[in-house]
């Protein structure tokens, strides 16, 4: 049995308070809301944190009035009524029940990067020597690289990114608001622009955007995604006023492909359109070897996905798809 190792619990009740904590604590401090991704790698030893600051009891982190409390669990999330469908998608295919009824809307945004030679356990990990992620000095994935190429496994961000969001951030130092896709560094180890004093305390979404997210995972339940594939387009009748494009589990960092978003702009959802736009998109689609599945056959169904999103937002019925895709394993 995995244990968890020796640590401080501190239960602030305000996000001040939980501020004040971690300024003082350091970076031994971490921040702790449903724990459904922390608490499995303490077991692991991937993180080793002396304090953890709760978020279970901070007033106001689960508020619903123009803006989204990131202490919202993923379940919570679901049960809004107006949330924009890319979002309540990708919030729907997190884990498990059990786990989205735990798992934060906050805590998805920040999770860990994930690779095959990161996450095991502690004495499986030390049986090859460390990776450069946790303790070593080589990424097993690429050996001449200087850089962890583990990868980002939020589904959220995905979608958030193309809804054009932004989060807030709290320290003793003050409040900033910055788009979602600032939260994220393309850097296996160092994946967050959070810095280690801040907390997520709220999501802002603008309106007017119709959007679709797409998950690709072997088990149409549990696993974390292997590719993501979020659109939002705005409409001017037919025509295509504004797109935004964005690809998860491709890199260390969620990211726009902005090169297939301006090509959609003020075009119609012609199956020649669609077909060119997911090849765009396909083509950033970038895999390593270090999650599960052929990284090569993953970047042959980018193109796949893509089309998928694209005609679920044309208006084609794509629910026999979705639900072939969740049944079977791939």
């Amino acid at each position: 049995m995995l244990r968890l190792p020796w640590f401080d619990y501190r239960a602030p009740r305000t996000v001040a308070e939980a501020a004040k904590i971690l300024a003082g604590e350091g970076p031994q401090a971490m921040l702790i809301a449903g724990g459904t991704d922390l608490l499995p790698n303490m077991k692991r030893r991937h993180q080793t944190p002396k304090v953890l600051v709760s978020l279970k009891a901070v007033d106001g982190l689960k508020k619903v009035n123009g803006t989204l409390g990131a202490g919202l669990t993923l379940a919570e999330l679901l049960k809004i009524e107006g949330i924009p469908t890319a979002l309540r998608q990708a919030a729907a295919q997190v884990a498990t029940p059990h786990l989205r009824n735990a798992g934060t809307l906050g805590g998805n945004l920040c999770l860990d990067t994930r690779c095959t030679y990161y996450n095991q356990n502690y004495e499986w990990r030390q049986a090859i020597d460390f990776c450069l992620k946790k303790d070593g000095d080589t990424c097993w994935v690429a050996t001449a690289s200087k850089r962890c190429v583990a990868v980002s496994s939020t589904d959220t961000a995905p979608a958030l990114i193309v809804l054009n969001a932004e989060i807030k951030l709290e320290s003793t130092g003050g409040d900033r608001w910055i788009p979602v896709e600032a939260l994220y560094k393309n850097d296996g180890i160092d994946y967050l622009s959070r810095k280690p004093d801040e907390i997520l305390t709220e999501v802002k979404i603008p309106g007017g955007w119709k959007s679709a997210y797409w998950k690709l995972r072997r088990r149409g339940s549990f696993d974390f995604p292997i590719l993501g594939v979020a659109v939002a387009l705005k409409f001017s009748g037919k025509a295509i006023e504004d797109a935004r494009v964005a690809l998860g589990a491709a890199a260390s960092r969620p990211f726009l492909v902005e090169k297939a978003g301006n090509y959609l702009k003020g075009k119609e959802l012609t199956d020649e359109v669609i077909a060119e736009a997911s090849a765009l998109i396909a083509n950033r689609a970038k895999p390593m070897d270090n999650t599960d599945m052929d990284l090569y056959w993953r970047k042959e169904v980018a193109d796949d996905f893509a089309a998928y999103a694209l005609k679920e937002l044309r208006g084609d019925d794509m629910r026999e798809t979705r639900l072939r895709i969740a049944r079977h394993a791939v």
